[in-house]
């Protein structure tokens, strides 16, 4: 037992005189790092320029990381992001030898007690224009300063939405200073581009690139040069939200509207659906007109949805024509010869627009159906034929027996009843006459009555074929406005 504990108790004593060690190097650093910052700042004034010759310029190293993309608001044009900014540079007045203070290398100060450089946003698009975030700097031996600082940003950003929601936006940050030329401080890229190593994935937008680029630029106030760095933010739209809200809706909508063609006349609802569909495409494009800037670029999709609202009243206009046709009555001319043949023979067996129970049924069934009336209509006549002469031959026999007898008493009587069969004759004649003329009126009717429904039918098929016509012309125009529109946008 004594062997075993002794190593552990050796090791407890090291562990002890390591963190006794530590803890006295520590409290010499805090020491001498409170002579150091003493030493320094004694006669230090954050106000002047920190350089020994005032005819050079001071050099600021930008570094800008994008950590999240909190908010592009389209209408206003403003882009709101969460920055990381990195700026360092050489302090002449902060150095000192670290051998003297115990190998100190750098400390960590309020970044008030120091010369900043006045770098600020030049697109900045916010009222609050506060301060940056007062985080500390290290201050490394050789004078040089490194200040980090968060900031969320507000930006104007010209944005094109033309192509929406397939577009693509490319924002730009532009820092500089406000009040040192390019003489008194220059700013120096330390990356080609903004650093994307942190950036949160946005829901809406895809980051294709932040590249920076230096400029020098000569106001119209001064003669100095001003140079500055601007970060493009290149942005792709995720278009999947606004495809199944907007677009897909949409599409769907505008393939109801041919359907109005297929409606029969007499339900009354082909003009209602076309008012309907017509409304609900107003409700989409505002929507969309709310969330875009009132610009002369109208975006791809309200072009769809006003083109596919063009074609939704041409459709409902010419519905009301086409019902104005099926609905022409016996008052109405009859149909001309050029519509007969164009429209009624053609159009109707291309559109397969048939009469009532016609389309049932093939033509060869139609032709035997035919065919076979026909001869059973001769056959029934040849039997009413043959049955009638049966008759008649029988008939004929019992009237000549009949003859014989009334013969002779006829001839008895004829001297004396001759004067009132006369009257008799007459009459009769007269009661047929009238029922000749009856008949007539009524067949007259019943065929003036005939022709007016085959005409009103006629015009029942002419506003059918055209009602098939224009519904294939119009779902034809809408997949190709369609594809059209979707594959302008993909392929931009």
């Amino acid at each position: 037992m004594k062997r075993n504990s002794l190593p552990l108790c050796c090791f407890s004593l090291w562990w002890v005189f390591a963190a006794t060690i530590l803890r006295g190097v520590e409290l010499a650093q805090g020491k001498y790092a409170q002579m150091l910052f003493s030493e320094l700042f004694g006669d230090y004034s954050n106000a002047l320029r920190p350089v020994e010759d005032t005819d050079k310029a001071l050099n600021v190293t930008l570094q800008i990381t994008l950590s999240q993309i909190k908010d592009m608001d389209e209408r206003n044009q403003i882009l709101t992001a969460y920055l990381w900014i990195r700026q360092s540079w050489y302090d002449a007045y902060l150095k000192w030898d670290k051998n003297k203070y115990d190998g100190l290398d750098s400390i960590r100060i309020p970044s008030n007690l120091v010369w900043r450089p006045d770098i600020v946003l030049y697109n900045k698009a916010d009222d609050d224009f506060s301060e940056p975030v007062n985080t500390n700097v290290v201050l490394r031996h050789d004078g040089k300063i490194t200040w980090d600082t968060p900031a969320i940003t507000k930006s104007s950003c010209v944005v094109d939405v033309s192509y929406f929601p397939f577009d693509h936006q490319q924002c730009n940050l532009t820092f500089g200073s406000w009040t040192y030329n390019g003489n008194q401080v220059d700013i120096i890229n330390a990356l080609d581009s903004g650093d994307l190593s942190d950036f949160i994935e946005d829901v809406e937008w895809e980051i294709h690139g932040m590249p920076a680029v230096k400029n020098i630029i000569t106001y119209g106030c001064c003669s100095e040069p001003y140079p500055d760095i601007t970060f493009t933010l290149i942005l792709k739209r995720k278009s999947s939200f606004y495809i199944f809200n907007l677009l897909l809706p949409c599409i769907l909508i505008s393939f109801l509207a041919p359907l109005g063609f297929y409606l029969p006349a007499d339900s009354g609802e082909k003009v209602s659906l076309g008012v309907t569909i017509l409304l609900a495409l107003t409700v989409f494009q505002l929507m969309v007109a709310e969330s875009m800037p009132p610009s002369e670029n109208v975006p791809l999709i309200g072009k769809y949805y006003i083109a596919t609202m063009t074609m939704i009243t041409a459709s409902t206009a010419l519905t009301i024509i086409i019902m104005n046709i099926h609905h022409c009555g016996s008052e109405a001319q009859s149909v001309p010869q050029w519509a007969r043949v164009v429209i009624l023979d053609y159009m109707s067996k291309i559109f397969f627009v048939y009469d009532v129970g016609e389309n049932c049924i093939s033509p060869q069934r139609v032709k035997a159906q035919k065919h076979k009336l026909r001869k059973d209509f001769k056959y029934q006549k040849n039997q009413e034929r043959y049955e009638g002469a049966s008759t008649q031959l029988s008939r004929n026999r019992n009237n000549d027996s009949d003859l014989k007898k009334k013969l002779n008493g006829h001839l008895k009587t004829s001297n004396g009843i001759q004067c009132e069969n006369d009257k008799n004759a007459v009459n009769c004649c007269s009661c047929y006459k009238a029922l000749i003329n009856n008949i007539e009126y009524i067949a007259n009717c019943i065929r003036d009555h005939k022709e007016n429904c085959a005409k009103a039918a006629e015009w029942k098929k002419v506003a059918k074929v055209m009602d098939r016509f224009f519904m294939w012309i119009f779902f034809i125009m809408v997949f190709f406005m369609s594809v059209l529109i979707i594959g302008k946008a993909i392929y931009h």
